[in-house]
């Protein structure tokens, strides 16, 4: 059934099509029927991950719901989490449409969303109403137009406010559509913001009597040599997981193809290959101290279970859902017990 609502979707333009599906999967959790499209499996086991149980590995990859909308839709599809945002401070517009882009043909996605929502506040209040109690993590950014050197101002700012309602909380430093942001993923300035941010970790967690962990997201786009200096900031700073990995900007398997020339992230099928290496070299670097969350290119159960083989724990689906719907949700839970 998927298939026939998918071919009907993508007569649409992207954007369009994506808050339709996203409107349908909100009415359908209103109206009790989402069961007519969950996942459906046995197999499913809880797992501890970062200290926190999850009803299964398989989980929603922020950018799907930036500001927390549709969190009871989505969750009652099957997912062993959710993951919102990237948030922001300030709610900002994005980057000019035209930004999202399909390539059927080789099962991708191009995105230069450009961090697109409504504030931190919106979020946290959506977050607030929401009935859903399972695992939710939080994905936060700095606005776009926030200087690097001040971008741990933005990170403090949302880490305050979503704590409270927060399981974990994502920082996104790895996002290709904000300008200099990736710079942030190395070297010193690397290790002063999260010092920062754990830092103030700590003093949350005294303030609200409970511990958040907080995972970092990092690009594909990483040589071995960078790969083992950022697991040694990790380790160092006792980063609570790291989620391995954001969007790409290689575009090898895609330039002969319309729209494969496009500037942003590119997400799906062609990504599949080197996010696992990334999450194998970042096991052997991290060697057991902290988990991984795998994500880039889940587009078979049989991609889930490679992630988990190269050392992820946990993994979480985006352009994979958009291609073939809960089916995938149902493949991944089957073969990542």
């Amino acid at each position: 059934m998927y298939s026939l609502i998918r071919r009907l979707l993508f007569l649409l333009p992207t954007e369009t099509s994506h808050h339709l599906s996203l409107a349908a999967i909100k009415w359908l959790e209103k109206l009790g029927l989402s069961g007519l499209v969950a996942a459906r499996t046995t197999s499913a086991k809880p797992v501890t991950v970062m200290g926190i149980e999850f009803p299964n590995r398989v989980g929603l990859a922020a950018g799907l719901d930036k500001n927390a909308d549709y969190i009871e839709g989505l969750a009652a599809l099957g997912f062993g989490f959710i993951e919102v945002g990237t948030v922001t401070p300030l709610p900002q517009d994005g980057n000019p449409q035209p930004r999202l882009f399909r390539l059927p043909a080789a099962g991708a996605i191009i995105n230069r969303m450009g961090f697109n929502n409504y504030g931190v506040d919106h979020l946290v209040e959506q977050v607030r109403n929401t009935k859903y109690r399972g695992i939710l993590g939080i994905n936060i950014g700095k606005n776009k137009d926030t200087p690097a050197e001040k971008a741990v101002d933005d990170y403090l700012i949302c880490m305050r406010k979503v704590y409270p309602h927060a399981s974990y909380i994502t920082v996104n430093l790895s996002s290709p559509n904000t300008p200099g942001l990736r710079d942030l993923q190395f070297g010193e300035p690397l290790e002063q913001l999260l010092s920062q941010l754990k830092n103030e970790q700590k003093r949350l967690t005294e303030e609200h009597g409970r511990y958040v962990p907080m995972a970092v997201k990092i690009a594909p786009d990483m040589a071995q040599d960078d790969i083992e200096q950022v697991a040694a900031v990790f380790v160092k700073l006792e980063i609570d997981g790291v989620i391995a990995t954001n969007t790409t900007i290689e575009r090898d398997k895609v330039s002969h193809l319309t729209h494969g020339q496009e500037a942003g992230g590119l997400s799906g099928a062609p990504l599949t290959l080197a996010s696992t290496d990334v999450i194998r070299a970042l096991a052997k670097a991290l060697d057991g101290k902290l988990p991984i969350i795998g994500v880039g290119g889940i587009m078979a159960g049989e991609d889930a279970a490679e992630k988990i083989q190269a050392g992820a724990e946990l993994v979480q689906i985006y352009s994979g859902f958009i291609y073939r719907g809960p089916e995938l949700i149902t493949e991944a839970i089957e073969v990542t017990p």
